[in-house]
């Protein structure tokens, strides 16, 4: 009888360590299936350094004459809930998740220059390593991501104006505690 007795026991104790196991485990899934995958910390200075350098590379390289219009700002964008959550939130936006972007844009840019600008950024994004992800968003255009980063470079022309557009992102990620948007003294650029 007493040999039966600690076998009972940790029978017993294996059995809770078991289910505590498997409730942590629903538990772990359950929010995951309910919020989804969660979004990566975000420095947004030095998200906004790293656009900043690369819309600056690919002015360079597209070497129009005269300066871009730009909107001086890194700009912010709304990124939103994701996994089931997203549906009770539906089209509400989070405060504490956001993406980046930069534009430029030149007009009156004939056909001939814009094109020899953009085989010039082309090569030098695949001679990187970014991937290709779509051609002919505009007349003339294309599309790369990083894949380190999955930051992205849009390089469009449209014929109608001869306007070259020149769009840099970084996805949506988690700011830090305290970020405001509108006091963000890295979020400002001109061109050199």
């Amino acid at each position: 009888m007493l040999k039966k007795h600690p076998v009972r026991s940790i029978l017993w104790l294996i059995g809770i360590l078991l289910v505590v196991a498997v409730t942590v485990a629903v538990t772990v899934t359950c929010y995951r299936v309910w919020n989804g995958e969660p979004y990566p910390a975000s420095d947004p200075d030095q998200v906004a350094t790293r656009l900043k350098q690369e819309a600056q590379r690919v002015y360079d390289e597209v070497a129009l004459p005269g300066p871009p219009d730009v909107s001086s700002r890194v700009e912010t964008g709304t990124c939103y809930y994701r996994g089931l959550r997203s549906i009770a939130h539906m089209d509400e936006g989070r405060s504490d998740v956001r993406s980046f972007g930069l534009e430029w844009r030149v007009t009156d840019v004939p056909r001939n220059i814009a094109r020899s600008g953009q085989e010039r950024v082309r090569r030098r994004l695949e001679q990187e390593g970014w991937k290709l992800t779509s051609e002919n968003v505009s007349d003339l255009g294309f599309r790369f991501e990083r894949p380190d980063t999955d930051d992205m470079v849009d390089v469009d022309w449209y014929q109608p104006t001869g306007t070259l557009t020149v769009s840099v992102y970084a996805p949506c990620g988690k700011l830090p505690d305290g970020f405001d948007e509108y006091e963000w003294p890295e979020s400002e650029w001109s061109p050199k």
